[in-house]
């Protein structure tokens, strides 16, 4: 990081005078105190730091199933993953002039996979988060965004962050096979053990333990790109155990660690556009079609606020108010992503954090984004590498976002008030207990409304809250009015 803060976004040249060169004209390189290495530099430390999203999205969306029992194919998951990261991270570069990259937004997918797939179609599902993302830039264009974004107090706001990263860290250990489900033939309460038979045994699983012990380890020694890493890391020790050892079959889940026979390939395309923008809501019904669409766009409108203005504060692009001038030009472009992923099946494109990487490394423009989406456009041929790394290897990732998420957030909450510290803990940790993140923010909102009026403080809610609330209860009310 340079000792002194960067030139603010719309401050002249120190001469006067135009940039000399073309890119730093469009990017003003020189306004912001950086250089053409610089954002090099950046823009390939934020690709290693966020290309396990191509490893992991597809592995999240490939072990879900629809209503109808199909799953996603995963070399076309890959694809999908890959081209509209390179797209949306292009876009926030060339328009943007943000060093911020997008891509498949980790929490999202699981909605998506989890809650979404399971009650319609891929096509109804990913339909609904093309609806979000459509949602979202009319929220912009009318500048209700911002206005919403302020209508939820920041301890909740921090809540629903930890519950993503618990729910997150939760599907890691399922996923890796550490965690398992207690069958119902045992007759126990106890929903979960260790293993699959409450011990850890088997290489899979030892490849899951080293690899999140060097994942934490590369974090804490803040080493670039400690998640990528330790994927590849554990990766190739997937492969030489899968070919020298006695690994029983079905071990490694649904991607068995095999070196492909040609590792470049030309990307498959066949889910791009694959979308029904209304047919989940004939599977669901309106009302519950419009909170799983309401569930994604909240997912979304936090986690990219979020990332949006702590990437540009870190870079020292925030103006004397703490404003990031062109705000809604950018939230423009993330509402733009979250669409663009339902349409290409990825899922909703979100701001990665991830961009700090490359903040950390000198970037201050949107050319560090521009090299980039260029880098996943490269990876776009290199599919069969990417759909050869096991469950094991990768989900270590989930544990140290997991960790990560909740660090930065959980201090932000005021534990001594009770009216936001009860409901922030309802939120964390409902999500993760139910296995739904839309439980955790519907009863968020509610205990959130109920106790500020509880306390007197009822005028201190905002209107819009206590709209949510109504409509979160009705939902959970209706299997007992018939309505389901």
């Amino acid at each position: 990081m340079p000792t002194s803060a960067p030139a603010p976004v719309d401050a002249p040249t120190p001469t006067g005078r135009p940039s000399a060169s073309g890119p730093d004209r469009w990017f003003r390189i020189s306004e912001r105190g950086s250089t053409l290495p610089r954002e090099i530099r950046g823009g390939l430390a934020t690709f290693f730091a966020m290309a396990y999203i191509i490893v992991l999205n597809p592995i999240i969306l490939g072990a879900g199933t629809d209503k109808y029992g199909h799953h996603l194919d995963g070399g076309q998951l890959v694809t999908a993953t890959v081209v509209t990261a390179a797209f949306t991270t292009l876009l926030m570069g060339v328009i943007g002039n943000m060093p911020i990259a997008l891509a498949a937004g980790l929490g999202v997918n699981t909605v998506v996979a989890l809650q979404l797939a399971p009650k319609m179609s891929w096509p109804d599902a990913m339909g609904m988060v093309v609806l979000a993302g459509l949602a979202i830039m009319v929220l912009v264009a009318t500048g209700l965004r911002e206005r919403v974004m302020s209508a939820v107090p920041l301890g909740l706001r921090k809540g629903i962050a930890i519950g993503i990263g618990l729910f997150i860290m939760l599907i890691g250990l399922v996923d890796s096979g550490f965690v398992t489900r207690v069958p119902d033939a045992a007759h126990t309460t106890v929903p979960l053990q260790l293993g699959a038979d409450g011990h850890l045994h088997g290489w899979p699983v030892l490849v899951f333990v080293l690899g999140t012990l060097l994942t934490l380890a590369l974090i804490i020694r803040r080493v670039p790109g400690a998640i990528l890493i330790s994927i590849v890391t554990m990766t190739v020790l997937a492969l030489v155990l899968n070919s020298v050892a006695d690994v029983p079959a079905g071990s490694w889940g649904l991607t068995v660690p095999k070196w492909p026979g040609n590792p470049v390939s030309t990307p498959d395309f066949g889910l791009v556009g694959n979308v029904s923008l209304f047919g989940g809501f004939h599977e669901v019904g309106v009302l519950t079609g419009i909170l799983f669409v309401f569930t994604v766009l909240l997912s979304c409108f936090f986690d990219a606020m979020g990332t949006i203005l702590g990437v540009s504060d870190e870079a020292g692009l925030l103006d004397a108010k703490g404003d990031l001038p062109g705000m809604n030009k950018v939230l423009m472009i993330d509402g733009i992503a979250t669409a663009a992923g339902g349409a290409a099946s990825s899922s909703a494109n979100t701001c990665f954090v991830e961009s700090t990487a490359g903040v950390g490394e000198g970037a201050r423009t949107g050319l560090a984004s521009v090299v980039t989406g260029l880098l996943f456009v490269l990876a776009l041929f290199l599919t069969p590498l990417a759909t050869m790394v096991p469950a094991q290897a990768a989900t270590p990732a989930l544990i140290a976002v997991g960790f990560l998420i909740l660090s930065g957030s959980v201090r932000e909450i005021d534990w001594s008030d009770h009216t936001i510290a009860v409901p922030a803990f309802l939120t964390m940790v409902l999500m993760p207990f139910t296995y739904s993140i839309t439980n955790g923010i519907g009863i968020g909102f509610i205990a959130f409304c109920v106790l500020r009026a509880a306390a007197g403080r009822w005028r201190e809610v905002p209107l819009a809250l206590y709209a949510v609330g109504a409509v979160f209860a009705f939902y959970y009310l209706m299997p007992a009015l018939g309505l389901v």
